[in-house]
């Protein structure tokens, strides 16, 4: 129990005991408070005590968290208990978080009302990106970081509801993404063709096994064996550059491991291109590095460098803007979905637990499929393959009539 001294009016000593050293000398813990002048003579009792249980929570457990603390104190703790996020999603969340903590900051968790959190979002949609207005899905994205804050906080009973959860909110435009076409996949391995090895093989593998940038780049022969079914690939890593840390591995995006099964050709090209590095490697008197993806000296290549690469590359071949690298990833899961492959094994390729996730982000329509599309409702209008409109026969009916 806390013990609480009073001082003056206003000011009070709280000491907290938690258990004795070995030499016999009692642990303790003590703060001194000053009650706020806001706080009535009747409520003062009420008040100390709130702050002896909050100091005794905190000096036993090692955290003190409850409604009355303010939702920029609660996020930053939040933030450090996470481990199942990517360092670089991390990042991301606390970029985000600090640009709320002004607007919503210094709000207390159990005062935190929908209204604020719509005030927040109208002060986010003022903002500009490069010189145009924030999108409304951006601005979304920020209340979908606070609203993963308050459902922590709803979790461990410190509010009842989460606030972020009560918003009416309005729908935001989708961008469409485009897909590359069979014909612009074949200029794309052309052009490749004539590429450094190691460009050549990270975006064949894009393409090939769907995988994020930063797993590519983290791979190691070792993450390669062989099986009776042939060489299986395990992707258990990802490095990808942290602002303010450099370039960091760590886990996948989603914290698992997932194996992909390689066909005898590509498996082919893996092994030229290992046994290009080696070669490499011996010319320089060094050792084969453990990562695939190095360039010639063997250092290790920054995974923007791709990227800007690929855009490049993209640029020559005269290719939309809108595609990036993620494209390609994009390319193989619509491609896939578009062969009949379940959805569920192509979630577990691509490192994806929730299908109806892979399916509004990754399953694109291409042009080939809406035209089969519409092959496919003439059939069913004409199975025949006759005309839609029989005029032919339809006037000599109407003339017969008259």
């Amino acid at each position: 129990m806390a013990s609480i001294k009073q001082l003056d009016e206003r000011r009070y000593k709280i000491t907290v005991s938690n258990g004795y050293r070995p030499n016999g000398k009692k642990i303790s813990k003590a703060k001194t408070i000053q009650v706020p002048p806001g706080v009535p003579k009747r409520g003062i009792g009420q008040y100390v005590a709130h702050a002896a249980e909050e100091l005794e929570r905190s000096f036993k457990t090692g955290y003190a968290e409850d409604g009355e603390m303010a939702f920029e104190e609660f996020a930053s703790r939040w933030l450090k208990r996470q481990t199942k996020y990517a360092p670089s999603t991390i990042a991301a969340y606390r970029r985000m978080l600090e640009v709320v903590y002004p607007i919503i900051g210094g709000i207390r968790l159990n005062k935190l009302r929908p209204l604020a959190l719509e005030n927040m979002l109208s002060e986010l949609r003022k903002r500009k990106h490069h010189g145009k207005q924030i999108r409304e899905s951006t601005a979304q994205r920020y209340l979908t970081v606070v609203s993963a804050v308050l459902s922590d906080a709803k979790r461990n009973e410190i509010i009842e509801k989460n606030p972020a959860r009560m918003l009416d909110l309005p729908m935001p435009q989708r961008t469409v993404q485009r897909i590359p076409t069979q014909r612009e996949i074949q200029k794309l391995l052309d052009t490749l063709a004539l590429e450094p090895r190691h460009y050549r093989l990270f975006y064949l593998l894009s393409m090939y096994i769907g995988c994020r940038r930063g797993e590519l780049c983290a791979l190691k022969w070792s993450d390669f064996s062989t099986t009776e079914n042939g060489l299986l690939l395990t992707i258990s890593r990802s490095r990808s550059n942290v602002p303010g840390k450099g370039i960091v591995e760590g886990t996948p995006k989603n914290g698992k491991s997932r194996e992909i099964y390689i066909s005898p050709e590509l498996h082919g090209v893996i092994l030229s291109y290992r046994r290009r590095k080696q070669m490499e490697a011996k010319q320089r008197h060094d050792t084969l590095s453990p990562y695939l993806f190095v360039d010639e000296r063997g250092q290790l290549i920054h995974p923007d460098t791709f990227t800007k690469r690929l855009r490049k590359i993209y640029e020559s071949i005269n290719f939309p803007k809108e595609y990036h690298l993620h494209t390609l990833r994009h390319y193989y899961v619509t491609s896939l979905l578009h062969c009949g492959v379940d959805k569920q094994t192509v979630a577990d390729l691509v490192g994806h637990a929730d299908t109806g996730f892979l399916e509004r982000t990754y399953c694109h329509p291409q042009s080939e499929q809406k035209v089969q599309a519409a092959s496919s409702m003439l059939t069913m209008l004409r199975p025949d393959g006759g005309q839609l409109f029989n005029l032919t026969a339809a006037c000599a009916k109407r003339q017969k009539s008259a």
